[in-house]
């Protein structure tokens, strides 16, 4: 049964979804934009047997809090020390990391700063490699690189309704995606300082890029055990970046599923058979 909750970091409500015994092993999920731990609701229920499974939303996503731009500093590097003082008020201490989108560049901030506590990875669309960008991530770069106030408006049309509708649905069957979490997503959009939140996100997230060579030689140094599986259909990550692994972690696996970016909403079952079939390799040692 899922249980649901919240828990102050930094004066800010931090909501979360959890299930499984904590005797289990812990897995802490890490969503992506513009979604929340909500896309993570038919997965929680097929591993609860398996794991002790923790999912929170970021300030500003989901049920958690959003304190103003004012007096919070919205950075991927600020989210990520959210998340780790996140698990230490929950009692983790050793877990499995699940990192989708942007849960990729916080997940692995995590990881760098604390190999220790890392039992192995699952990166289900969640690129730290040039190579897994998509054509779009050139003209962000080139914002980056020139930003401009008619630019920032322009990149607001990543929170319309339809470009959403999009990130689910491209490279799916079609009617397999339900409306639900798309539904969901941009109802969060009409909340306060949605634009502006996202857009300083938007324009952070050239941090991510710049830390990759960081996060590469975090995997060559430690050698987490570490499982990809892909929505092989995907614009934004495309198959290249899961593929990229394998070159700083030779035993990495690797799966792609036939479905987009949010390859959960129309292949749970088989991504979650593929987590099971990795955790038990993992503690069986067959896995570094």
């Amino acid at each position: 049964m899922t249980r649901y909750g919240s828990v102050k970091i930094e004066g800010v409500d931090i909501f979360y979804r959890e299930a499984g015994s904590p005797e289990k092993p812990a897995l802490l999920l890490l969503h992506g934009f513009p979604s929340s731990s909500h896309m993570f609701r038919d997965l929680i229920p097929a591993l609860e047997d398996r794991f002790h499974l923790i999912a929170p939303d970021y300030p500003r996503f989901g049920r958690s809090g959003i304190p103003p731009r004012s007096s919070f500093s919205y950075t991927f590097d600020h989210l990520a020390d959210i998340v780790r003082q996140f698990a230490d008020v929950m009692g983790l201490g050793k877990f499995f990391l699940y990192v989708f989108d942007y849960g990729a560049p916080i997940g692995f901030r995590l990881a760098k700063s604390e190999p220790a506590r890392i039992l192995g990875i699952i990166s289900q669309n969640g690129n730290i490699y040039q190579e897994g960008l998509g054509k779009k991530w050139e003209a962000r770069a080139e914002y980056w690189r020139h930003p401009t106030p008619e630019l920032r408006e322009q990149y607001k049309s990543a929170f319309a309704p339809q470009t959403i509708i999009g990130q689910y649905t491209f490279g799916t069957e079609p009617g397999s995606v339900s409306p639900d979490g798309y539904t969901l997503d941009i109802h969060y959009t009409e909340r306060p300082e949605y634009d502006e939140i996202q857009s300083d996100l938007i324009f952070d997230y050239q941090t991510n890029v710049a830390l990759y060579p960081a996060f590469q030689a975090y995997l060559r140094e430690y050698q987490p055990p570490l499982l990809a599986v892909w929505g092989k259909n995907d614009p934004s990550f495309i198959p290249a970046g899961a593929e990229a692994f394998r070159r700083d972690l030779p035993e990495a696996e690797i799966h792609f599923v036939d479905s987009g970016h949010f390859a959960l909403e129309s292949c749970c079952s088989e991504i979650a058979a593929y987590i099971r079939a990795f955790a038990d390799r993992v503690e069986r040692g067959a896995l570094k």
